[in-house]
């Protein structure tokens, strides 16, 4: 499945309430879900020693897939195309790559 695939078919399943505007919701639901990922990844540090079973890897396949969907619909709420996200993403790693500049701090290096 590719991203433009993606975007269109969960776009389906986009039930939610409009918060004064249509990207509220979902930009929301985005952080939380986010939130969610880091929750689990930090408890395998806590509770298991770092060491990622295959429920975990499972349990964090889900909250990523939550984390892509509501990416999406934020996207849409935007007319952005993931695609557009993705490509334009790669291009500036691999310019601040390209000019040594790959770590460090700040939007415009």
């Amino acid at each position: 499945m590719n991203f433009s695939d993606y975007q269109i078919k969960s776009r389906a399943t986009a039930k939610y309430p409009v918060i004064g505007h249509g990207v509220i919701y979902p930009t929301l639901g985005l952080v939380n879900e986010a939130g969610e990922v880091a929750g689990k990844i930090k408890k395998v540090f806590r509770d298991k020693e770092g060491e990622f079973s295959a429920e975990t890897r499972e349990a964090l396949k889900a909250e990523l897939g939550d984390v892509l969907w509501y990416l999406a619909q934020t996207c849409t709420e935007l007319d952005i195309s993931l695609e557009e996200v993705a490509e334009s993403n790669l291009t500036k790693l691999l310019d601040r790559q390209a000019r040594g500049k790959i770590q460090g701090d700040g939007d415009n290096r």
